[in-house]
């Protein structure tokens, strides 16, 4: 497994913690994330993305633990949904009718992923929980697949910049619906 700079790694989850947004790589593109449960943090991440509120986020985490507080799916959704994780694959599930609608738009779901990315399987390992994450990008523009790309086309200094690489895959993720298991995007 290739760790990290464990300091770094460290950082980001301090600035998580502070209500900032971060940047870090994933299987795919370069993401941006914040801690799921601070509505200002999320908004912020919103408004940098200019993602409108109704389309709601993604979760990520290390391990299916992380995102179970958040999430009711049946035993049939788990025996789906189990075996593409980790990996790159989200899925959406319903979700808790407390979570609130800044991640789940306006929707009765969310949509959650549990990363085999090492850089992201160790920032929501020392941070302890899921974590926001969504595209790095003005939304409708090409996701960042580089921290210099992030810098270029987001404004970097409101934003932690974890240096890393996003591996082989050419498109963001795939998602696929917990309830009939449709695919809703293609990777």
């Amino acid at each position: 497994m290739n760790y990290y700079s464990n300091f770094k790694i460290r950082m980001a989850v301090h600035a998580l913690k502070q209500g900032q947004i971060i940047a870090y790589p994933t299987e795919a593109v370069y993401g941006l994330g914040c801690d799921p449960l601070n509505e200002s943090a999320a908004m912020h991440l919103l408004n940098i993305k200019q993602r409108p509120i109704h389309k709601g986020l993604i979760l990520v985490a290390s391990d299916f633990t992380q995102l179970q507080p958040f999430l009711k799916p049946t035993t049939s959704m788990l025996a789906q949904i189990m075996p593409s994780w980790p990996g790159p694959v989200t899925w959406v599930i319903p979700a808790q009718s407390w979570v609130p609608k800044y991640l789940k738009g306006e929707h009765d779901s969310l949509a959650v992923r549990v990363s085999a990315h090492p850089l992201v399987q160790q920032l929501c390992s020392i941070y302890g929980g899921a974590i926001v994450s969504t595209s790095a990008n003005i939304s409708n523009q090409a996701p960042a697949r580089s921290s210099l790309a992030v810098r270029q086309n987001l404004n970097a200094q409101e934003l932690f910049i974890i240096p890393g690489a996003t591996p082989k895959y050419a498109q963001p993720t795939a998602i696929y619906n917990a309830l009939d298991g449709s695919c809703l995007r293609v990777s």
